[in-house]
């Protein structure tokens, strides 16, 4: 009723005015009107949440633009309500409006996900020596934000596409026609949705998290990004592996920092069979215990093989983090060595020669 009586003032206000001119005049005010009328809407809503969590400031701030658009788009929707369209005009007119604020509303309801992950995120930290909990927090809020925006617009787009009439009308009949169709586009879409899928399954179970330690073809690295459809490793000469999501699930791969970044690293030494293990063991324990990489965890010194020319010696120490054990395996492997040759020289690898007077030959070993 208000609409009527609105659209009849207007009617002999605009009276002397083409229609053309008055429709452009009437939805410019109602363009300026709703501009105005944000200006105050933004205040008052700044006020009321400046004593707010940092979400609700946040949503406001980022929130402004999408917001005001979908208030100059309802004052439009009004303006060409009271304006004298033709009908056809004014349907049409509607229609495009309605789909503009659908997609207002999917823009709003990204920024307030996008915000909330974010502040979210804010709690923890990947540079941290001890990130567990972080890596798995962030791994997990990437993947499902990639996948909550995916999901935001395919229901917008659903959305828009079911106000036409002839979707609603004839979408039965469409789908049985175009099933093979269908078919084709489902195949041609499968590496795409497998990865889709497996991103969500990765969130869930995540058998991988932001930095993690990995072993993927034979190529050691960390994970850097994790995408909707594949993993960004960045390995440790600082080459980039790229590897599809469906990998992860399908395939076998070594991850050092599954539950803990901390890890024991090994060093293999080929020693003499003379060799003083035990006065060896205990260099090795002094030279673990004075570096700043040991985590004082774990230490130890084996003969785990014998050969024909030498023995295999194991020795195990722990670290942190793994680049900490690669460090801490190199550091024990070149001062043990330097050790020996300087206090044990015999107890490095030897080929020994006997000499046998009863045939006057050498034989060697």
């Amino acid at each position: 009723m208000m609409e009527a009586e609105i659209k009849t003032l207007l009617s002999r206000v605009t009276l002397w005015m083409p229609d053309w001119a008055a429709t452009v005049m009437i939805l410019v005010a109602a363009a300026g009107a709703a501009v105005f009328a944000w200006r105050i809407v933004a205040n008052l809503l700044n006020r009321i949440v400046t004593s707010r969590e940092l979400f609700w400031r946040s949503l406001v701030a980022r929130g402004a633009r999408p917001l005001r658009l979908a208030l100059v788009i309802a004052a439009l929707a009004f303006g060409v309500g009271v304006s004298p369209l033709p009908a056809a005009w004014a349907d049409t007119l509607h229609h495009l409006l309605l789909v503009g604020i659908i997609l207002c509303i999917a823009w709003i309801a990204d920024t307030a996900l996008y915000i909330w992950t974010t502040i979210h995120l804010r709690r923890f930290k990947l540079d941290a020596e001890d990130n567990l909990l972080a890596r798995k927090h962030v791994t997990q809020s990437r993947i499902l934000l990639r996948t909550a925006r995916i999901m935001i617009f395919l229901v917008a787009l659903g959305a828009a596409m079911m106000t036409f009439d002839a979707v609603r009308q004839y979408g039965v009949s469409i789908l049985a026609a175009g099933g093979a169709a269908g078919l084709v586009v489902g195949l041609a879409l499968q590496p795409v949705l497998k990865n889709l899928f497996a991103g969500i399954q990765l969130a869930v179970t995540q058998p991988i998290r932001i930095d993690d330690a990995l072993i993927v073809e034979g190529e050691w690295g960390n994970v850097e990004e994790i995408t909707s459809t594949y993993v960004v490793i960045r390995l440790w000469d600082w080459r980039r592996l790229i590897v599809p999501l469906s990998y992860f699930i399908e395939q076998p791969f070594q991850n050092w920092t599954r539950e803990s970044a901390e890890l024991i690293g090994t060093v293999m030494l080929y020693l003499d069979h003379s060799a003083p293990i035990e006065r060896i063991r205990q260099r090795g324990h002094e030279i673990a215990e004075a570096s700043a990489l040991w985590d004082g965890k774990v230490y130890a010194l084996q003969v785990t093989d014998f050969r024909e020319r030498e023995m295999e010696v194991r020795v195990l120490v722990s670290a942190r983090t793994a680049p900490r054990a690669f460090d801490l395996r190199c550091e024990m492997r070149e001062k043990l060595i330097a050790w020996l040759q300087q206090e044990i020289p015999s107890a490095l690898p030897r080929t020994r020669a006997d000499l046998s007077p009863a045939s006057g030959n050498a034989r060697h070993r």
